[in-house]
This record gives structure tokens, C-alpha cells and sequence, in this order.
């Protein structure tokens, strides 16, 4: 993989290195970063656990029949990735200016085509598991969740996680999985109605952010509880002959959630949660987590970490207390708004973590900018002879850190690509 990754950096045309003048440049700085550290910052971080009882859902597997796991959706991947160099000039566009990405992909034209499904968020096989596979494969998850306004009534406010088949980086493939959140005691299942904004694979699970339709921060799936559906229907959920969920094959029904204990997203409480990813530089690993703020908006975001369990019964769950809380082990105010991907990572010797920002511009449109922070300030990578600061991706996305390679991963509007660490961590100097 990494004489492939050598062999195979993209050249970005002149068309993806020129940004256009009349554009406002994200120029500015979001400083160092505050630590909060008084009751009154901490406590509306607070979550409670909620669990689904196993009854619930070996009603539904029993129903279902006997859940698969990843390697049966990889295995019926039906939907091809085309390489950099079978994409289109406007695939090309939305990608990063500066770092440059060493590998890229475009979807299938069957999702690439209308703007009602959009990405937002991706995890690999590299948070999983710090061997960078999973079981025998690398996979790559995207997150892409449909407008609540346009499109199909049925399909509107749903979420979905692409699986993809990244074991030959010249050929990847990919299955849709729809996730979904058992009723009624696991005798039927309803459609995720959120944004799914952040997401990380961490063990056997995978969560995700939302924000909309839901009293709950994060849902926890299971890697490992992925069912089968029977009926090729527009319906979701139990219907006459068998189970039904839009047309997807796979759906992933959800087995926990993570509640904030002040309540739902607002202005004065707990934040609304937008970016996630993995950091394993810490002991315990721990979840990183950004706040969802409108780009340019007069409320600068909130940056923050819980402690993964390490009890060998909770692989992938949030360290909890007694009473099923999780506490923030450490955060941050920054003066950054529109964080749409965040990243944390030690360097060696530092003496803390350097914080990753992807920010939209204030248009919500066109090239964001990537920032690295700390409690000493914050650098921006540049481009473009006047020094702009919007040089990442277009509609910038969650970042996730694939360790054994050395690759930070993340998605534009168009397209799925990757960057070394290295080379994001010499743009901004």
C-alpha cells in the first residue's frame, strides 16, 4: 500500500488551485485554544448511557434471522468507486488545495448525481483497530444523510453508511447499509431521522452524531448486528411478507445512545455535536468531539474528549460511572466557528495535543480552511498568491487518522480522499 500511495500522488489541475477573488477567505485566526475546566463549562458535557436491553434486540434478530457482520456487506458490494483519474473537472475542484490529496475517489454515478444525499462523515478499519484491518480487510465508512426537504418523502432525514471495500486502493467497492433505531421492543424499526455530521468505528462499534428529530447526542451501533431485510419496498420497518427498508439490503439497528444530562442542543447548554473522530494518543483511547456552530456565526465552538471503557463487556462504549454517566476528560473554547471536521493528535515530545479544524467558509459554499491548534495559537494552511486560508476541500468534512499508513481521511461534497498527516502538518508550517 504505501509504494501504491508513493506512485500515486494527484496532480491538481490549474482549475482546483485557483480561488475565486469574489469569495470571502476564511482569514480568521481561531487562536489558542482555552482550556474549560470549572464545573459550570464541564458539566453540560455530561452524558447518560442508554442502553437497548439484549431482549429487544434478540426479539429482532430472531425475527430478522441470525445477524452478519462486515464481511458479509463487503462481500455483496455493488456499487464501484472510480479512481482520480476517472473523475470528472468538477470532482477534481472540490478537493483540497493545499496539502494536496495523494489519493482520491468519486461514488458510483448512481450517488454522485442530485444533491438530496450528501456525505458528511467517514470512519476506517484504522480506528477500529490500531492494525488497520478489520478481521482481513481495510474498509473505509462514509456517513451521508438525506436533506429533510427535498427528495422522496420516505427517504427524507435518513442516514446511511456506505462500506467500502478499500483492500485494492486501485478498486474500490462499496455497499449501502441503512441505519435504523428498534421500536416497540425489537418487534420493528424505524428509520435514524438525523444528520449524521460525525462518526467513529471504534472496536465492534460505530457512532454517530445527531442533532435532529432525536433528544439523543450519539447513537451506538454495533458492527456485529447488521440484519438482513426480505422486501424490496419503499417502506421501513415490518411489513406484510417480511421486513422492508427502502430498498437497502442491510440495515445496522441501533443498540445504545448517548444523551446530554442538561437536555438538547442550545445556545446557553450542552452543545449541538457535530464533528467526531479518534484519538489514541491518549490512555485510554477517546473520543474527540466539535461542536456544531453556523461558519461565521457569532458563537465560537466548543472542542472536547470523552474516555473510551476499558472493561473487557464494554469494548467500545464511553467510560461511565457507576450510574451510566460520562464525564469529559478534557476541553477547550476556540475561536473557530463552522467546524465540520476535527482531529486531535500528539506529536512526539509535545507536551498536548494538536487540534485539527476543517471550517467552512461563511457562505456555506466553496473551499474551507484547515487549521491546526493548541494552547499556544493557531496556523492556517495557504494558497493562492494573496495567501488565502481557503484551501481544504469543499463543504469540508469529518477528518479520521488511519495510523498504520499515516493518512488522514476525509470527504468533500464530490469526492472521498486521503492526506498524510505529514503533509497537512507542513502546510501550516
Amino acid at each position: 500500500m504505501r509504494a501504491f500511495l508513493a506512485g500515486t500522488a494527484l496532480a491538481l489541475t490549474a482549475a482546483a488551485t485557483l480561488i475565486s477573488a469574489s469569495q470571502a477567505d476564511v482569514t480568521d485566526s481561531p487562536g489558542a485554544l482555552k482550556p474549560l475546566a470549572s464545573p459550570a463549562d464541564t458539566a453540560p458535557l455530561r452524558l447518560q448511557e442508554r442502553l437497548v436491553p439484549a431482549r429487544t434486540l434478540d426479539r429482532l434478530s430472531a425475527a430478522m434471522g441470525r445477524p452478519v457482520g462486515v464481511d458479509a456487506v463487503l462481500a455483496s458490494a455493488d456499487r464501484g468507486m472510480r479512481a482520480s483519474a476517472g473523475c470528472s473537472a468538477a470532482d477534481h475542484a472540490s478537493l483540497p488545495v493545499t496539502p494536496a490529496a495523494t489519493r482520491a475517489y468519486c461514488w458510483d454515478p448512481a450517488d454522485a448525481t442530485g444533491t438530496d444525499w450528501q456525505p458528511a462523515s467517514v470512519t476506517t478499519s484504522g480506528d477500529a483497530d490500531d492494525d488497520g484491518v478489520w478481521g482481513t480487510h481495510r474498509v473505509v465508512l462514509a456517513g451521508w444523510t438525506h436533506s429533510a426537504t427535498s427528495g422522496r418523502a420516505a427517504e427524507r432525514g435518513l442516514a446511511r453508511v456506505a462500506f467500502v471495500d478499500a483492500d485494492d486502493p486501485a478498486r474500490l467497492a462499496y455497499r449501502w447499509v441503512l441505519l435504523v433505531v428498534p421500536v416497540d421492543g425489537g418487534r420493528d424499526y424505524r428509520g435514524l431521522s438525523s444528520a449524521i455530521s460525525g462518526m467513529v468505528w471504534y472496536e465492534d462499534k460505530l457512532l454517530v452524531t445527531t442533532r435532529t428529530g432525536s433528544a439523543d447526542a450519539l447513537y451506538v451501533y454495533d458492527l456485529d448486528r447488521i440484519q438482513r431485510t426480505s422486501v424490496d419496498g419503499p417502506a421501513i420497518g415490518r411489513v406484510p411478507g417480511g421486513w422492508s427498508a427502502d430498498g437497502y439490503r442491510y440495515v445496522m439497528p441501533a443498540v445504545g445512545s448517548y444523551r446530554f444530562t442538561a437536555g438538547r442542543c442550545a445556545r446557553s447548554g450542552p452543545p449541538c455535536p457535530g464533528a467526531l473522530s479518534l484519538d489514541r494518543g491518549t490512555a485510554p483511547d477517546s473520543l474527540v468531539a466539535a461542536e456544531w456552530t453556523a461558519p461565521e456565526g457569532d458563537r465560537n465552538a466548543r472542542l472536547w474528549r470523552y474516555a473510551f471503557s476499558t472493561a473487557p463487556a464494554r469494548g467500545g462504549l464511553l467510560a461511565t460511572d457507576a450510574t451510566g454517566r460520562v464525564e469529559a476528560v478534557e476541553a477547550y473554547r476556540t475561536g473557530a466557528t463552522g467546524i465540520r471536521g476535527v482531529l486531535s493528535y500528539w506529536q512526539p515530545g509535545a507536551e498536548g495535543a494538536s487540534w485539527y479544524v476543517g471550517r467552512l467558509p461563511g457562505s456555506w459554499n466553496g473551499h474551507g480552511g484547515l487549521w491546526r491548534q493548541d494552547a499556544a495559537g493557531a496556523k492556517a494552511a495557504r494558497c493562492g498568491a494573496d495567501g488565502s486560508h481557503r484551501c481544504w476541500a469543499q463543504s469540508t468534512a469529518s477528518l479520521a487518522y488511519w495510523q498504520e499508513t499515516g493518512e488522514v481521511w476525509s470527504l468533500s461534497d464530490r469526492m472521498l480522499f486521503a492526506v498524510p498527516l505529514a503533509e497537512l502538518d507542513r502546510s501550516v508550517g
